[in-house]
């Protein structure tokens, strides 16, 4: 059985980057826009976690995989709060219903 290396994580990262993109750019729920950033930077955390497994200093990938995912977590609470917002005024939570915010 062959080993996994570190094309296979990069493969799996660029696998899941994609699938967030896709998510980005074809959804107009503003909560499936939000799942899709959380893909995007998952795969980030991919990569810097097989970077610091294969790399020479382990340690710092895995320092910014956590930064990556307190920003996560940062980022879905904030995300969450604008679409209940966008909810309670237009009673949607599709992004287009969102242009009427505009000054």
């Amino acid at each position: 059985m062959p080993a996994v290396g570190l094309t296979h994580y990069l493969f799996v990262s660029l696998l899941v980057f994609l699938l967030g993109l896709f998510c980005v750019l074809t959804r107009r729920n503003a909560i499936g826009i939000l799942m899709g950033v959380e893909l995007i930077l998952n795969a980030a955390n991919i990569n810097y976690l097989a970077f610091a497994r294969f790399g020479s200093a382990p340690y710092d990938g895995q320092v910014f995989a956590i930064f990556v995912i307190m920003l996560a977590a940062a980022e879905a609470t904030i995300g969450l709060a604008i679409v209940l917002g966008i909810y309670q005024t237009f009673h949607t939570i599709d992004v287009d219903a969102a242009e009427t915010l505009r000054g």
